[in-house]
């Protein structure tokens, strides 16, 4: 039940901290832990950057792969 859950949100998360590791060369695991953390310090403060970076990200994804699209014409 377990490794159901962890499979579910590593599919469908957004990829934040992945993004921000290789960005910043820092491991995955200390950064989502950093969110845990701070997420329970700073009540929910975190989350919510989080999940706009999220979107802002994924946003950007998608720019990527519409404009390189037109570009193979």
């Amino acid at each position: 039940m377990l490794q159901r859950i962890l499979t579910f949100f590593e599919r469908y998360s957004f990829g934040v901290c992945t993004y921000l590791g290789e960005r910043f060369h820092v491991s995955i695991g200390k950064i989502r832990l950093f969110f845990i953390y701070v997420s329970f310090i700073a009540v929910g403060l975190p989350l919510i950057f989080y999940f706009f970076a999220g979107i802002v990200l994924d946003f950007r994804n998608y720019i990527k792969r519409a404009g390189s699209g037109v570009t193979d014409l």
